[in-house]
């Protein structure tokens, strides 16, 4: 018996070791996202932190690379008329969605007519008025049917556009572009983002989603290159808070993280330098004046106060130099725009500057020996914010501007400035959705919406858009965004303060990790040695 006894634990510990062995064997990617995702919705999405997991759960048409060039996806092959007003895709027989369904041109129909329809809210719908009848469709003077999209079978899809668009394939990259299961969208409405509702047809499927703590997704078995992919588990951690994310990471509880601390650069870049991965980026990092509320409907007053800032000493010294100065909305290197159209101010000296912006406070019944302009600067929760808006607050001093700070997370920040309500100045930044200069400056658009949080409008500046968007001759389009351009950065409803540089964290044991000017590393293409 005792014999007996020793056989079973024997063979139980060989149990037990086998899946010990197994569990170690996972290969699990703990990321860093440095805020909480609003929603799992693509045609609901507005931010990047949204993105970076959409990525991953959702493939549209094409997809990124690691190198964040484009690839077919769910598309094989595409083409165009020799007018470039209709694209022609076509789709690969076994695209599945999470569940074993098949993906068809039809979910891609159902998916733009939604984001389209202006009950659905959707934040990036203005981005697609290319396509023919969208602006009508998403004002509601058009039925969803009008849209031009079109299945001319289940694996062919076709698009009419209202004009060329050279960057129409990017759009299509876009995680608000991608399809979602019109059968399960229907069936659960709001509640089809619940782990034990969702389907996707991503490289990954959703398994966990506890906010403010983590969001769990696990290898999606009925993609259709899932033997190709490698990470079993990605754990998605909001890290809002930087200087503890560079704790975790330090600690190895994550293995990416895609900001750093800026008051810890130098410690950073000395001891960290083979995992710290600064690189260039498409973005513009700039706080926003409501240009409906006074005084700061007032272009003299928005005006001096950008004359007042010192961008180098905000990218150099708040920044760590993980900033460069920015003096154009437009950042430099997108696309085939050209040099931005920079600041008008920007070769002034400082002297110049001061004496310009105290004038124009003056003229506008402010500043020094006059009236005391008070301010409200809001903020998302970041060390790195507030440092620049108290920096802000300390340079607007000389004009006799008293500053007061508030900061919320990231959640309730954007969606505070996405429903226009009341505010002074608040911190923004904007990320390139795709490689062209269009992707910034529709910011200033009045058809723009809930992303222009400044509610500017000027019909020259909207105009002005609108040639461009019908222009095919690049170097003739480029123009007209330069002459648009020149507008937006004498008006300035964007005080723009700096270009983004990207600032990943990656671990030595993660491979496939590629810098890119996007900043795009889809799980999918990554692994952990």
């Amino acid at each position: 018996m005792r014999f007996a006894n020793s056989i079973k634990a024997l063979a139980l510990a060989t149990i037990l070791a086998s899946g010990a062995t197994a569990a170690s064997a996972e290969m699990v990617l703990h990321r860093g996202n440095s805020g909480d995702p609003e929603t799992l919705d693509p045609q609901k999405t507005s931010s990047v932190y949204e993105g970076n997991i959409l990525r991953d759960l959702f493939e549209g048409l094409v997809i990124h690379s690691a190198s964040a060039k484009i690839l077919p996806d769910v598309a094989t092959s595409w083409s165009t008329s020799a007018d470039g007003l209709t694209w022609t895709f076509q789709l690969r027989p076994d695209a599945k969605w999470s569940n074993g369904d098949p993906v068809t041109a039809g979910d891609f129909v159902y998916s733009y007519r939604r984001m389209m329809n202006p009950e659905t809210g959707s934040q990036y719908a203005n981005m697609l008025y290319v396509i023919a009848n969208a602006e009508d469709v998403n004002k509601g003077k058009a039925p969803p049917e009008k849209l031009g999209v079109t299945a001319v079978d289940a694996h062919t899809l076709k698009f009419t556009l209202s004009g060329p668009t050279p960057y129409f394939i990017e759009l299509l990259a876009h995680q608000s572009s991608f399809p979602v299961d019109e059968k399960v969208v229907e069936k659960f409405g709001k509640d089809w983002v619940k782990p034990e509702n969702f389907v996707s047809n991503g490289a990954f499927r959703l398994a966990e989603n506890v906010p403010h703590d983590h969001i769990t997704i696990v290898r999606n078995a009925a993609h259709y290159d899932a033997a190709k992919i490698k990470l079993d588990k990605v754990v998605y951690l909001p890290t809002e808070d930087r200087a503890a994310a560079l704790r975790r990471f330090q600690a190895g509880e994550l293995d990416m993280n895609d900001e750093v601390p800026t008051d810890q650069i130098k410690y950073i870049r000395q001891n960290m330098k083979d995992e710290f991965r600064p690189a260039p980026y498409l973005g513009t990092y700039y706080f926003v004046f409501n240009t409906k509320k006074p005084p700061f409907d007032d272009v003299r007053v928005r005006q001096a106060l950008s004359l007042m800032v010192d961008r180098e000493f905000l990218a150099e010294e708040i920044w760590g130099g993980t900033m460069l100065p920015g003096y154009s909305m437009v950042p430099e290197g997108t696309g085939t725009y050209g040099a931005p159209s920079w600041w008008p101010a920007k070769d002034l000296s400082p002297a110049e500057r001061e004496d310009k912006a105290v004038a124009l406070m003056k003229a506008a019944g402010f500043g020094p020996g006059g009236k005391t302009l008070k301010l409200e600067i809001r903020y998302n929760t970041s060390e790195n914010h507030k440092k620049t808006s108290v920096a802000l607050a300390d340079m607007w001093k000389p004009l006799n501007v008293e500053v007061s700070l508030v900061n919320t997370d990231v959640k309730t920040h954007y969606a505070y400035l996405r429903e226009h309500q009341p505010f002074d100045v608040a911190r923004a930044g904007w990320i390139a959705d795709y490689n062209d200069a269009q992707n910034f400056l529709f910011l200033g658009e009045t058809a723009t919406k809930s992303l222009n949080y400044a509610q500017y409008s000027n019909p020259t500046y909207d105009g002005l858009m609108a040639r461009a968007a019908s222009e095919s001759d690049p170097a003739k389009r480029s123009a007209i965004l330069h002459d648009a351009e020149k507008i937006l950065m004498t008006d300035e409803p964007y005080l723009v303060l700096m270009t983004y540089m990207s600032k990943q964290l990656v671990a030595a044991k993660v491979r496939g990790w590629e810098s890119n000017t996007l900043d795009y590393h889809p799980s999918r293409f990554l692994w952990v040695e």
